[in-house]
């Protein structure tokens, strides 16, 4: 028969493991969310306004961001706790995908306000071209 140990030393080192752990899933999480490179590259669109359509869809961090805080709050609780006798590549790696979601969110919103102006820049094109010929007939 096996005896429970329930000393503090054994029991923080298993609940350390399981901060790390949980830390990595979130992050493994994050990074499954993330958009395929491809679908950011490659486009089947016949116009500008639907490569735009396309990159915005493509751009979807999706759940991304909430597993990059879940993961950040597991890193701060277990840090302060100082349960990590070496995090820094999680760390590293948390900076990182912050970075990434928010340089992916950044252009979304450049390419969000890119959708709803370039359909403006060409009415107003075909506006002044319509003037235009407009102007060449009558002379």
């Amino acid at each position: 028969m096996s005896q429970s140990t329930f000393d503090d030393d054994d029991l923080f080192g298993e609940a350390a493991a399981e901060t790390r752990a949980e830390v990595e899933d979130h992050l493994a999480a994050a990074r499954t969310e993330l958009p395929d490179p491809d679908s950011v590259w490659e486009t089947d669109a016949d116009n500008v306004l639907g490569v735009l359509n396309g990159l915005k869809s493509a751009l979807d961090v999706g759940d991304a961001v909430g597993s990059v805080r879940s993961a950040k709050k597991a890193y701060v609780l277990g840090e302060r706790a100082d349960a990590f006798e070496d995090a820094a590549d999680l760390k590293a790696e948390i900076e990182e995908l912050e970075e990434l979601v928010g340089d992916i969110e950044a252009a979304a919103e450049e390419v969000a306000s890119l959708t709803g102006t370039v359909p403006a820049i060409r009415g107003a094109l075909q506006d002044a071209a319509a003037e235009r010929d407009e102007e060449e007939s009558e002379e």
